[in-house]
Formats: C-alpha cells, sequence, structure tokens
C-alpha cells in the first residue's frame, strides 16, 4: 500500500520490529505512489477533457435541399445545432430497461422555405427546412434531426447544385 513502511506490511503475528510512529516529516512516498496520487488528483480536476469538445449549441452551416421532380438542388448557408452532448453507455445491457442516447438537436426552430429553381409545371418548387434558434441535448426528433449513425454532409445532393449567396 502507498506511504506503508516495510513493518507495516508484515502481519502482525510474524513482525520481530516493535510498531513505531512516525510523524509526517518522517513518512516517505515511493514515486509510483506520488504519481498515482498526481494521476488521481489531475483526474478529479480535469473532467475528461471535456474542455476540448464542442458544447451544443447553434452553428452556421451549408446546407442543400432538393426536391423530387426538380433537376437542381439549391445549396445556402443556415443555422444548424450540432456539438457534443455527455452520454453513458452501460457496460451491461439488461433486456427489461431502455437506453436512452442524448444528441444536439433542436430545442427551438423557426421554418423558412425556399424556391427551387428550374422546376418543371406541375411540381411544387417549394422546400420548407428548421432553421435553430437554440439548441438543447436531448432525444433525437426525427421531423427536424437525421438521428443516423452516419449520414451525409449536410450539403451533399443528387441532383445539379445551384448556390445562394444569401438567403
Amino acid at each position: 500500500m502507498c506511504g506503508d513502511s516495510p513493518q507495516a506490511q508484515q502481519p502482525a503475528e510474524h513482525s520481530t520490529v516493535p510498531k513505531v510512529r512516525l510523524a509526517a516529516s518522517e513518512m516517505s512516498v515511493s514515486p509510483a505512489c506520488a504519481f498515482l496520487l498526481l494521476f488521481c488528483f489531475g483526474a478529479v480536476l480535469s473532467p475528461a477533457q471535456s474542455y476540448l469538445l464542442q458544447p451544443c449549441e447553434p452553428i452556421n452551416e451549408t446546407v442543400s435541399v432538393e426536391k423530387e421532380g426538380c433537376p437542381k438542388c439549391l445549396v445556402f448557408q443556415t443555422t444548424i445545432c450540432s456539438g457534443h452532448c455527455l452520454t453513458k453507455e452501460p457496460v451491461y445491457k439488461s433486456p427489461f430497461s431502455t437506453i436512452y442516447q442524448h444528441v444536439c438537436t433542436y430545442r427551438d426552430v423557426r421554418y423558412e422555405t425556399v424556391r427551387l429553381p428550374d422546376c418543371p409545371p406541375g411540381v411544387d418548387p417549394h422546400v420548407t427546412y428548421p432553421v435553430a434558434l437554440s439548441c438543447d441535448c436531448s432525444l433525437c426528433t426525427m421531423d427536424t434531426s437525421d438521428c443516423t449513425i452516419e449520414s451525409l454532409t449536410p450539403d451533399f445532393c443528387m441532383m445539379q447544385r445551384e448556390f445562394i449567396a444569401e438567403y
């Protein structure tokens, strides 16, 4: 054990040296124990370096919208939710309990509508999308969020691109 004297490590029945109380100034700590104590102290003060992770917040991002029947997709800047949410995954997964993972998703949204260019007659050229006003770590809402494990980039287009400078 760290800080124990050799006499304290022996069982009492085999001890030939009388027990002596040492003052704190006379105790010695091995280098390994000192390192372990410093490591534990540092882990308490620095919780998993979470200060390096981007918090869940609205950010500006280039996104695309497209619609079946329209030959072009529209690429523009908007505000989306992005960032890190603390979550825990249990080692033992019970079949009787449900695990809820929190993701960075919309708290307050405003909806905006854009018009896709060159849509043929009979195809509604309007597309409505959410704009993040504030974000929160909560359960994924499929209405406003991409809840897949690996998704496409926000500006991915299947069709020919059309850019809007400021929308």
